[in-house]
């Protein structure tokens, strides 16, 4: 059976871009603005406090590793009062030696290894949606075992260097969603697959995607009634089933149709319908344009 999210992350098709440290001392705060690409910081050492929008305050600590898969706006500081410093990170990413906030010179409160990657497909905000807003875990030594081996790539230039990040930032990105216990993710496919009744309903869904499916029938593979499941669904996906099989449909569609290797009635049967006019009606309604003219753009 289909493995839901390596089929999510290999659709994204991660790939790595920029890595640097990052250390605070003293009375010190930073406010970036939001950034829409993901990004990640391992804590090396010290603590420090992080607010992202939308979301309760954290403290961080050595050995905490922390992924934002789209990055809105946060703020970063230490732990005394401090009117943070604006920063674009679209106009600061490029910066590569490391970057001390606070107090110049001596031993920093905090050491941290940042970064952020692409996701190469296009259609990264339909997929993004399906992952949790903010992943933070505390002590997985495999996480900062694999963000230093990114910092340590991303600074030379070894034959091999891009392909090296590219499946570096893979490993990192499904090990930081599979570290996040699924009764403790924010709603979104990890929750659901932590849930033991369903996720056989969402594999099923991955699986045998060109079933004609009902809620009664994914219900009967969670092992729930009708009306249980729609609601267990919904409270911890965020989502309806329909609404998640849709988007699962049309992410799938949308690299089908880049392919240039199918025709459009075929494309229409691998992902659930039994005509191109019907197909083309949902896709050109989800994605905003007809699926003919999205191939051809």
């Amino acid at each position: 059976m289909n493995d839901p999210l390596s089929e999510v992350i290999a659709l994204l098709q991660p790939r790595a871009v920029f890595s640097r440290r990052i250390s605070g001392a003293g009375r010190w705060g930073v406010r970036y603005s939001a950034f829409g690409h993901p990004s990640f910081c391992a804590v090396l050492e010290g603590s420090c406090r992080l607010i992202v929008d939308g979301q309760r305050a954290l403290t961080l600590e050595a050995g905490d590793f922390v992924l934002l898969p789209a990055t809105p706006g946060f703020t970063m500081s230490g732990f005394q009062a401090v009117t943070p410093v604006e920063f674009d990170p679209k106009l600061t990413s490029t910066h590569t030696a490391e970057v001390r906030h606070g107090t110049r010179g001596g031993r920093p409160d905090v050491r941290l290894l940042g970064g952020w990657f692409a996701f190469a497909s296009p259609d990264a905000a339909l997929l993004v949606s399906l992952l949790p807003a903010l992943v933070h875990v505390r002590g997985a030594p495999r996480l900062s075992t694999l963000v230093r081996l990114v910092g340590e790539e991303a600074s030379e230039r070894r034959s091999g260097r891009d392909l090296v990040l590219t499946r570096l930032v893979e490993v990192l990105l499904i090990e930081a969603l599979r570290s996040t216990p699924g009764e403790d993710a924010p709603p979104g496919l990890l929750r659901g697959l932590g849930d033991a009744h369903l996720a056989p309903a969402i594999r099923h869904m991955h699986d045998k995607l060109t079933r004609s499916w009902t809620v009664a029938q994914l219900a009967k593979t969670a092992a729930l009634s009708r009306s249980a499941f729609f609601e267990r669904f919904t409270r911890t996906l965020g989502v309806t089933p329909m609404a998640y099989l849709l988007a699962w449909r049309m992410a799938v569609a949308q690299e089908l149709l880049r392919r240039h290797e199918l025709s459009l009635a075929e494309v229409a049967q691998r992902v659930g319908y039994g005509s191109a006019s019907t197909f083309s009606t949902a896709f050109r309604r989800h994605v905003g344009q007809p699926p003919g003219r999205y191939a051809r753009g």
